[in-house]
């Protein structure tokens, strides 16, 4: 499990998980959240209160929901089923009540976390290349400010993805993603002959935190490739529909 120094720092128990850990057979082996991806659903149970454990909550108050690369938010109260939030459409998780955890599931997506110190409302938004298009960051602050956040108190971290090393796109997708943030040099590198680019997600959405208000010294970046780094995250990129799901949770205090 990785951590972001800023958010352990206000006291928000959290955690990007790394594949590392859990009871799930090969190909999904050993800590994966997605029996839609082909996974056991015991083998996600156990995993899940794995993590849970880990974040200090029961795993009742666990949550995370069916993402369709959208803007879609969620807003936890504790007292929902996981097994009937995990069926609605979101890929937003949100809640103001103190040991509620939010999660997003990801295998080459963003997940970015956000917390407010003075509420203890937590975020967690998952923001794929469709979902930066979208501007999935400033949906989730947006929802967090409905909890009482204001933006400038907003602390981020941007978790583990795919990183520019192996985001390879297409000319339009990434058109797409240069236009959708303020972003200096989300481009790092061009195939002029294949019509291809390699796109830093992690500095687009910085670059949309920031412009919506949050300080650029509130937002870390916790480092890992989910397609370079295989014994250590899930990749669909990687290993196409053979792949498992990886969580980040953040709870609220």
């Amino acid at each position: 499990m990785r951590t972001s120094e800023l958010l352990r720092a206000a006291g928000f128990a959290h955690g990007f998980f790394t594949r590392v850990g859990g009871v799930s057979a090969p190909p999904w082996d050993t800590l994966s959240f997605s029996v839609a991806a082909g996974d056991s659903a015991e083998a996600v149970r156990e995993n899940r209160a794995r993590a849970a454990h880990a974040l200090g909550v029961d795993a009742a108050r666990l949550y995370y929901a069916s993402q369709v690369h959208g803007t879609e938010s969620l807003v936890l109260a504790g007292t929902e089923d996981p097994d009937d939030v995990v069926r609605r459409v979101a890929d937003i998780t949100a809640s103001r009540t103190a040991g509620v955890a939010c999660g997003v599931r990801s295998a080459d997506c963003v997940p970015i976390l956000l917390a407010d110190p003075r509420t203890g409302a937590v975020v967690a938004v998952h923001s794929g290349w469709r979902g930066t298009v979208l501007r999935a960051a400033l949906a989730g602050l947006d929802t967090l400010e409905s909890l009482g956040a204001r933006r400038s108190d907003v602390l981020a971290a941007i978790g583990p993805h795919i990183e520019a090393c192996c985001f390879e796109v297409g000319a339009q997708v990434g058109k797409d993603l240069v236009a959708c943030s303020s972003a200096s040099a989300p481009i790092t590198r061009r195939d002029e002959a294949l019509a291809k680019v390699w796109i830093d997600l992690r500095s687009i959405v910085r670059a949309q935190l920031e412009t919506a208000g949050v300080a650029p010294s509130a937002i870390d970046d916790v480092r890992g490739c989910t397609v370079h780094e295989h014994g250590l995250y899930h990749s669909f990129r990687r290993d196409g529909a053979e792949s498992g799901r990886l969580l980040s949770a953040i709870v609220a205090r």
